[in-house]
C-alpha cells in the first residue's frame, strides 16, 4: 500500500532541496537562507521547518545529490572483484574519483561541521530517496549509510580481516594511515595545489594506500 504521507514528505523536501541547490549554484553556499529557499520553493519558512531541523540540515540534504554519481557507479567499479581487499581498493578508487572531481560538496558532507552535528543524516536521506543509493551489495550498506568517514573505512577493513587478508590488530593503524593519505590529497585538490589531472591524483592516492596495505599484508 502506498504511504501517502511519505510521498508527500518526499515531494515537499524535494521542493526545498531543489530551491537550495539553485541558490547554491547562483550565489554559493553563503547565499542560502531559510527565507530565500522558502520563497523560491513557493512556501513559507514555517513549512520548511516541518521537514528540516534547521538550515544546516537542508544544506546537507541539498549537497547529498553530489553523492549520487558515486553511489550509482560503485557497482560498476566492483565488477569482477575477487576478495574484500580488492573491493577495498576499488571502492577507494571510485570514492577518490568522484570526491576529487566534486571536492567542495564532499568536503561539506564528510569534513565540515555537518559530519558531526547531523547524526545519521546520510541514512535518513537514503530512507527518503532510496533510488539515489542504487543497487548495492548488502555487505556494503553498513559502509554507505554511515556518515563518519573513519567508520566507513574501518568497516571495509574489518571485512578484509574476516577473510584473513589483514590482521585485526593492525586495522586501526591502516585505517588512520589510509585516511591521512586520502585527506592529504583531497585537501591539495580542494585548494587547487596539484599540477596534474584528477586521474593522476586518484592513481597516486591508490598507489600510496596499496603500499601501506602491503606493509601489513599477512
Amino acid at each position: 500500500m502506498i504511504n501517502k504521507k511519505a510521498i508527500q514528505k518526499r515531494r515537499m523536501m524535494s521542493y526545498f532541496i531543489e530551491a537550495a541547490n539553485q541558490i547554491i549554484e547562483e550565489e554559493g553556499m553563503e547565499g542560502v537562507t531559510v527565507r530565500k529557499v522558502a520563497d523560491l520553493a513557493g512556501y513559507n519558512s514555517a513549512t520548511l521547518y516541518n521537514y528540516f531541523e534547521n538550515l544546516d540540515h537542508l544544506i546537507f540534504f541539498a549537497s547529498m545529490k553530489h553523492l549520487k554519481e558515486y553511489a550509482l557507479n560503485l557497482p560498476v567499479y566492483l565488477k569482477g572483484t575477487k576478495d574484500s581487499l580488492d573491493k577495498y581498493f576499488r571502492i577507494w578508487q571510485c570514492f577518490c574519483y568522484y570526491s576529487y572531481n566534486n571536492s567542495k560538496a564532499y568536503q561539506l558532507i564528510f569534513f565540515e561541521k555537518f559530519s558531526t552535528t547531523l547524526k545519521d543524516a546520510i541514512k535518513e536521506y537514503y530512507e527518503i530517496f532510496p533510488e539515489e543509493l542504487g543497487d548495492q551489495l548488502d555487505e556494503l550498506l553498513p559502509m554507505l549509510l554511515v556518515q563518519n568517514i573513519y567508520e566507513r573505512n574501518l568497516s571495509l577493513l574489518k571485512a578484509c580481516a574476516a577473510e584473513g587478508l589483514l590482521e585485526e590488530m593492525h586495522l586501526k593503524e591502516i585505517n588512520e594511515m589510509s585516511l591521512l593519505i586520502y585527506q592529504g590529497m583531497f585537501n591539495s585538490v580542494l585548494k587547487n595545489q596539484v599540477d596534474y589531472s584528477m586521474e593522476e591524483a586518484v592513481d597516486r592516492t591508490l598507489k600510496y594506500i596499496k603500499q601501506t596495505i602491503a606493509s601489513y599484508n599477512i
